[in-house]
């Protein structure tokens, strides 16, 4: 009954037609043939380099042509019956064969040995990044206990259904979005989070697919499905990672669709015109000419490297529990000149605590706190969840009627049938109510019949890595935004703190937008937003790269999010700058390093300067060189 399924970026290998490779990943017996046979083909080369006789050596160089070289001659003659003649393996195929027919043995199977040696270095470092990435695959739980009735089944947890109710027993993982209608228990939530602490539930408390049952027994009402748990997103985000490519990786597709061609044909004139137009000039020698251009000329070292540079990002960045959705992110973010941040649950904690309960007009202090409390029993904001918890009593939800939300002011309703604002401001000025109060703190007003009755103070911690991290921004020339509906004076106290460059208070959710939109026109280069993803899904659709911090959880923050950081820590903001500098740096690296090489020996080649040697280094030296500058990303 159980299903399994993975995420198609690790299931599947990356590409390249170099490879001959389309089938994805290999089994276990495919894995193995392939080394008997590229055994057996480095054992004939040797025996034909021992061998004195000529025709049993040739026949041993034959052998260990097509043992060394098979998969790029199948994959070569594959290619040309679906119309794509012109690329990496018929270039490879028609140089090596060339070179045999002309007697060159030694040199034509160097091509495919050297070639298949880079061909290892490429697959441990695409095996590296997809290790990194797929230990997120870890998460997914394998099955769930369902309970029906006085029966306990397995069964797979896509046939679960919202309402249902599973048992998770100790160490067991956790299958399904839910809440605890039973039980007690530590979860380890470092799987998902990179959060070492392991964290208490009990009955009424939410619980994720992908935590670890540490402790008691469990059990919990399913709230999700699982296509629909904050786990199965994940899972569909690392899926889809390689999918968008980078500017970077685009080009070197369209360099190397037009490239090939032309230095076939390129080869073809060398071969062909010298011999017709000169004096003396033998067609064998041009021919030989031609075979060194050709090798030369393989864009594997950029068709491979290029890309890996990118992967091999996202799979460090994987590491360190970020969610990178495309390495056009990764370009993108290289390309960053402002950060802007939401406040709330991104530079600061978004834990409110009540610090005192201010009256005025002869209100009490249990009055006020009681209103405000009842106002918010409907409300998710992180400032009604404290003020709820600090008044500690049961709320009659009977004695609340007319409530009304208001995004960005607060909460009008009656309550025991008393007209109650309960909000900023200008809630209450709107409602005609003045308030002459001071307060740089976060502050909640509450008017009960249209009279003023006083205010509740609230604080919120700066959390600890936001100041080093906007510092380190601005060290590096980035410009520091701040959004927040919060009022000015808190916005300001804030700013200050955290030397930020700019911001924006009192903002209502399409105002942030708007502000937002304004920012982008005037950035010099890419605009990235920070959010906490609850609130912020609008602004992080709309921009260049969108960030959710601590999103675990949220569906807006990983559906609209371009880069998701799987626990709550501000300082992450750096370090996938810092991963998504080293991998585009890398990248160029590597494109530089191909053309400059091939450019020079192909001249030189051409010229009669290079042997089939340095025709096989320009090829497979390059691309080895360049694949173990991508591996370094890793580390």
């Amino acid at each position: 009954m159980n299903k399994e399924t993975y995420p198609k970026e690790v299931k599947e290998k990356h590409h390249c037609s170099c490879c001959g490779d389309e089938d994805g990943r290999e089994s276990g017996g495919q894995e193995k043939s392939k080394k008997v046979i590229l055994l057996l083909g480095l054992l004939s080369f040797a025996a034909a380099l021992i061998i004195k006789d000529a025709k049993i050596s040739i026949a041993f160089f034959f052998l260990s042509f097509i043992l060394t070289g098979g998969s790029v001659i199948t994959a070569c003659f594959k290619n040309i019956l679906k119309g794509n003649i012109f690329n990496e393996t018929f270039l490879m195929t028609a140089a090596s064969s060339c070179a045999f027919i002309m007697g060159e043995f030694t040199e034509s199977i160097a091509v495919f040995i050297f070639y298949r040696i880079g061909l290892y270095f490429e697959e441990k470092a695409e095996g590296d990044s997809r290790r990194s990435i797929s230990e997120l695959v870890k998460i997914r739980p394998e099955y769930a206990n369902l309970i029906k009735g006085i029966e306990t089944l397995k069964v797979s947890p896509e046939d679960v259904k919202i309402g249902d109710l599973i048992l998770i027993k100790s160490g067991e993982k956790i299958p399904l979005d839910g809440i605890v209608i039973k039980g007690k228990s530590a979860l380890n939530t470092s799987s998902l989070t990179g959060e070492s602490l392991p964290k208490d539930v009990e009955e009424g408390s939410s619980v994720l697919a992908g935590f670890v049952n540490g402790g008691g027994i469990l059990t919990v009402r399913v709230e999700k499905t699982f296509a629909e748990s904050a786990v199965s997103k994940i899972l569909n985000l690392i899926e889809n990672a390689s999918s968008k490519k980078s500017k970077t990786e685009k080009f070197i597709t369209v360099f190397a669709k037009y490239y090939t061609p032309i230095v076939v044909f390129a080869a073809l004139a060398l071969a062909v015109i010298p011999p017709l137009i000169l004096d003396g000039a033998l067609f064998s020698d041009w021919l030989y000419r031609a075979l060194i251009f050709l090798i030369i000329s393989c864009p594997c070292a950029l068709v491979i490297s290029v890309p890996l540079s990118f992967f091999a990002g996202i799979g460090k960045a994987a590491k360190c529990k970020i969610l990178i959705k495309g390495s056009n992110y990764i370009e993108a973010l290289c390309a960053a000149d402002a950060f802007v941040f939401d406040k709330t649950g991104t530079l600061t904690k978004g834990i409110f605590t009540v610090d005192e309960v201010l009256v005025k007009n002869n209100f009490s202090r249990q009055e006020v706190l009681e209103y405000a409390a009842f106002a918010q029993f409907y409300s998710s904001h992180p400032i009604a969840l404290s003020i709820r918890k600090y008044y500690g009593k049961k709320i009659d939800e009977g004695a609340i009627s007319d409530f009304e939300e208001k995004a960005g002011f607060g909460i009008k309703a009656k309550i025991k049938g008393r007209s109650i604002l309960a909000g900023n401001a200008k809630l209450l000025k709107e409602n005609g109510i003045d308030v002459k109060e001071n307060i740089k703190n976060t502050a909640v007003f509450i008017s009960i019949d249209k009279i003023f009755a006083g205010s509740i103070i609230l604080s919120d911690e700066i959390k600890s890595g936001a100041a080093a991290t906007i510092e380190k921004l601005k060290k590096t020339a980035h410009k520091t935004i701040m959004l927040t509906g919060d009022r000015f004076e808190c916005a300001d106290v804030i700013s200050q703190k955290l030397n930020i460059d700019e911001f924006y208070a009192e903002l209502l959710p399409h105002q942030k937008v708007e502000i937002f939109e304004e920012i982008k026109k005037k950035s010099k280069g890419k605009t990235v937003f920070i959010g906490d993803g609850i609130n912020d899904a609008p602004v992080l659709a709309g921009a260049d790269v969108g960030i959710a911090m601590g999103a675990l959880g949220s569906d807006a923050a990983i559906e609209a999010a371009d880069i998701v950081f799987l626990n709550d820590d501000i300082s992450k903001i750096t370090e996938v700058l810092e991963i998504s500098k080293q991998a585009k740096k890398t990248a160029i690296q590597n494109i530089v390093l191909s053309l400059s090489v091939k450019g020079i020996i192909l001249a030189l080649g051409a010229l009669g300067f290079v042997g089939i040697w340095g025709a096989i280094f320009a090829d497979v030296g390059v691309a080895v060189i360049a694949i173990l500058n991508s591996i370094k990303n890793l580390k």
